[in-house]
């Protein structure tokens, strides 16, 4: 069910990886943070977006991009998530920056927007279409919504040209990211500009900026990787992975953390290594950046 999937992985990362649960490649001397909020601002610029507008985020999650981009821009940005607890963590986050209201989350499935027909100068969307089994039902949502003129732009988890279906490390780790990160079937970039057109969008670019050119600087998979001399990559190791095992069991048997948080880590461990896998060998990239006119 596509209600709980796409909920899902955005809520966890509440816990477990700061405001959102993104990835973007590191230029030389940026921190990953600085990545991540570069890598949002790139789209706000594309966009154009100025203060009197009012802009979507389909699939917010809590809403970090959502309150980067407010601050970035002075527009008005309304986030939609199908998760109750995120729109009540994201909204009081919204309070606490001073963005509400101009900033709030809103409860919605994203295949049934609530909003009449153009009623939004932008839509951008993170990493979250992925979380949909029919990519082009959410883009004709998107595009019902979009003023005319509009644009409508977004970073896309998606298999690569490179995916070959008879190769089994290839599945691997398509199963891999599916199961870890609560995925319905992916779908190739092929896929997403079909849909685009499918539903009436004038393509104005599509690109896989995993791609771009980053001299000195990380794959936007390295975060991922194990390492001894980085405190958050720590977890990724053999001994980081024990440890944070046995922690866990602690946990749940002295019911300081409800019952399967082990289940859940072991889960997201194997998305870990699915996203890993996918990365280095360049058959899967979650940011497949699309770029899409309504006329």
């Amino acid at each position: 069910d596509h209600r709980d999937l796409h909920s899902f992985p955005t809520r966890r990362s509440s816990d477990l990886w700061g405001q959102s649960f993104h990835f973007a490649n590191k230029f030389a001397g940026e921190t990953f943070n600085e990545s991540i909020t570069r890598h949002e601002y790139y789209l706000a610029a594309r966009l154009g977006i100025q203060p009197s507008d009012s802009v979507l985020d389909c699939g917010c999650g809590i809403g970090g991009p959502l309150r980067n981009l407010g601050r970035f821009t002075g527009a008005s940005i309304t986030g939609v998530t199908l998760n109750q607890y995120q729109v009540d963590r994201g909204n009081g986050l919204c309070a606490k920056a001073g963005l509400a209201p101009r900033c709030k989350l809103v409860k919605a499935d994203f295949h049934k927007l609530p909003f009449p027909d153009n009623s939004f100068d932008h839509v951008y969307s993170i990493e979250a279409c992925c979380h949909s089994p029919d990519r082009a039902d959410v883009y004709r949502e998107i595009y019902r919504v979009l003023k005319p003129g509009g644009c409508f732009v977004s970073y896309e988890w998606c298999l690569t040209k490179k995916h070959r279906d008879g190769d089994a490390q290839h599945l691997l780790s398509k199963k891999l990211i599916e199961e870890g990160d609560g995925l319905p079937d992916m779908m190739s970039t092929t896929h997403c500009d079909d849909s685009l057109v499918k539903v009436g969008f004038q393509v104005v670019e599509t690109r896989d900026a995993a791609l771009d050119p980053n001299p000195g600087g990380e794959a936007w998979y390295v975060i991922l990787t194990p390492s001894f001399f980085n405190l958050f990559r720590l977890q990724f190791t053999a001994i980081g992975t024990f440890f944070i095992n046995v922690f866990m069991t602690c946990l749940e048997a002295l019911r300081l953390a409800p019952a399967g948080s082990g289940k859940v880590r072991e889960m997201l461990r194997q998305g870990q290594l699915g996203l890993v896998m996918g990365g280095e060998m360049g058959t899967f990239t979650p940011m497949y950046y699309i770029h899409a006119k309504k006329a």
